[in-house]
This record gives C-alpha cells, structure tokens and sequence, in this order.
C-alpha cells in the first residue's frame, strides 16, 4: 500500500512525486515513457513573468514558478542529483518588424507597471547595437528589452536530476502501463497494471497529453488534447554561443542558445495534431523561416536535429489542478500546454501541498476540473 501513486513520468509527475517524498509519504511512480512526451522536447526557457501584463489567473502561477526554481535546483545541486543544464543566461524580447513594434510598446507598458509592484524583477531597454552585440546573429532589430534573470534548462536533464533525488528519499518507480483505476463506491483505491492491482487512496493523474484516457472510464471529462511542437537544434560550428541570451520576438517562437555551440529554434503550434509525434517539412519551413528573420546570422548552422514533443492543452489554454470532484482520492495535474517546464515543478509543490494539506500559497480554484462543466 502507498499513501500516492503517480501516473506519468514527465516533469508534472516527477516533480508531484519528488515533493510528496520530500515531505515523507510513500509514493509509486508509474510512466510507460510515451515517445513524444512534451518534456523530452521543451526548450525550457525559464522566464520571470508573464508578459502579456494582463490580470489572469496563469500569471501568478508563471511568476511563482519562475521563483520557485531557485530552491529547486539549490536542493538538486546540494545532493549531486545530477546536472540539469539551468543557467540564468538572460533573455532579450525584440521587435524585429515595423508591425511588431506596438506588441513591442504593449509589452514594455506592461513590464513597466509590473515591475513598480514586484522590486525583484529586473528588466530594461537596450539598444540594437547592445542586443546585436549580446547576441551576434541578430537581425537588426527595431526594438529590444533585456531580461538578465531569465534562465533556460534541460528537461531531460531536469527531469532525471529530480527523480534521482526523489528515489535516494525512497521513490519506488515502475515503468508500465495503468490499464484503469480502481474505483470503488466513489473511493480511490489504486490502480490496475500487468494485471496487479497497485493498492493506494490517492493516485494523481500527470499523463500529459494521454491523461484523458485515465478519466474515460470514470465518465470523467478530462478536457486536454495534443498540440504538436516541433523544434530544431542547429550547430553553430565555432561560433561559441555559451554566452548568448534566449531571444523571443511575437510569433510564438524563440531561440534559445546552450554552451555547446548549439542554438535551438521553435516551435510549431499545431493543434488538432492528434498522437503523431513526427516532423514535418512544413513545421521544419516554418521553424526555420521564423529563426532566420529574427536573427539571419544563423543560415549558415547545421541542422543537427529535430525533435517533436505532443503539449497536453486545455481548451482555455490554463492547467487543470486539483482533485477530481465526486470522487476521493484522484487528483489531476495536466493541462501545461508549451509552459511544462516552467511550470511544471511548483505544480509538483502544490500537489503535494494539497494532498498533504499543507498551506497552499496559491487560489487553485480557478484551475479546478469542473470550470469546463
């Protein structure tokens, strides 16, 4: 018997199952390690606010989150759990076009009023001559403000860095398929793999994209579904980019430079994808196109790989966060969209807080399953 079982082995279910042990319950981890699993895929840009300055709900779970990585990777660093590729490298937002610049203005207002509020984040405007000399292959942009707390991460890295961690505190893992959850009288009581029954009152559903086929049979509606993502990493051959900022401009796409001469460019949004985790020419096309008019120094980079992750989004674009109502003991943690990473391992923390009922330090009403009832 365990006090938790989690399903899904990504960064939610990680990082649920990582603060539950830190905590001192007894928890199971169950992931079949799905082939196109958003958290191999990220491109991890860690950022310390949600630009779009508007009053919702995700803004303060995206702050909270960014902050939260500070006693994270302090606690992975502290126990040699493992390198997981986070650095505070910076980040610039650009305005590359004529037509981009009142994004470019909206974005900067909306800093601006924040940043009167929280004394902790830090931002500025720069010159294009200052973003070009921060980041070599920028096209010479229209406008720049630099962020020097953002920071980027390996998930695979992250995400090995945390279990290893939670498995030395007494994580059991198991690689397998849960075939259903055990049900009885509205009652959790553990859930049915190879044909065993996995005895616990509590089981958290952190499945990502595939979380939805774990409600079916409850007629619970968990309303979350692929969105393709597809991502390229260039080589830059010499060209030493370890000291290059993340850059982000307003379609949706980034680059994010690493040390190893290596720059990654995303990422497609396609919706209605379905379970296909393949690349495209057509996603590639528009990867690429979109990398090269933000910083056309990059044309001359080898491809070096391409690599396609399926975001579990909800239709409002939000996380859906907290237990299942009517039922006792199942509980959800899905729904991250292309913020999985970010957000990811403070979800971990609020699980835990909720299951554990610790103080939660965050209204998680608004993230409830029945808001689409």
């Amino acid at each position: 018997m365990f006090d938790v079982i989690v399903v899904g082995g990504g960064i939610v279910g990680v990082s649920t199952a990582y603060s539950l042990v830190l905590s001192g319950a007894g928890v199971l981890l169950i992931d079949r390690v799905d082939h196109g699993r958003a958290t191999d895929a990220g491109a991890g840009i860690i950022s310390p606010i949600a630009y779009n300055g508007e009053s919702h709900p995700v803004h303060r779970l995206l702050t909270d989150a960014f902050y939260y990585y500070e006693d994270l990777i302090g606690d992975l660093s502290a126990c040699n759990a493992g390198d997981t590729g986070f650095e505070r490298c910076g980040k610039l937002v650009v305005a590359a076009t004529q037509d981009e610049l009142e994004d470019f203005h909206a974005v900067k207002d909306a800093v601006t009023a924040y940043e009167t509020r929280e004394d902790d984040v830090r931002s500025r405007l720069i010159s294009r001559e200052e973003a070009k000399h921060r980041f070599p292959a920028l096209a010479d942009v229209l406008g720049a403000m630099h962020f020097p707390d953002a920071a980027r991460v390996d998930g695979r890295l992250l995400t090995a860095a945390i279990k290893t961690r939670a498995q030395r505190s007494g994580l059991f893992c198991r690689n397998d398929s849960v075939k259903r959850l055990v049900i009885e009288q509205k009652k959790c009581i553990g859930v049915e793999a190879s044909n065993e029954l996995l005895e616990s009152h509590n089981v958290v559903i952190a499945g990502g994209a595939w979380s939805p086929s774990l409600g079916d049979q409850l007629n619970i509606h968990i309303p979350v579904a692929p969105q393709r993502g597809q991502i390229v990493h260039l080589n830059t051959g010499d060209t030493d980019t370890s000291s290059w900022p993340i850059v982000t401009a307003f379609h949706d796409h980034y680059i994010v430079p690493w040390p190893d001469n290596r720059v990654v460019v995303g990422a497609t949004r396609e919706t209605g994808s379905g379970f296909e985790p393949v690349t495209t020419a057509g996603g590639i096309q528009e990867i690429l196109g979109e990398a090269l008019r933000v910083a056309p120094g990059l044309e001359d980079a080898e491809i070096k790989e391409v690599r396609v992750g399926l975001r579990p989004l909800t239709s409002d674009r939000m996380p859906i966060l907290g237990s299942v109502p009517g039922f006792n003991g199942i509980y959800l943690a899905t729904g991250h969209g292309p913020s999985g990473l970010q957000l990811g391992p403070l979800t971990g923390k609020l699980m835990s807080d909720l299951m554990l009922d610790q103080n939660i330090k965050i209204d998680l009403s608004d993230f409830r399953v029945d808001r689409f009832s």
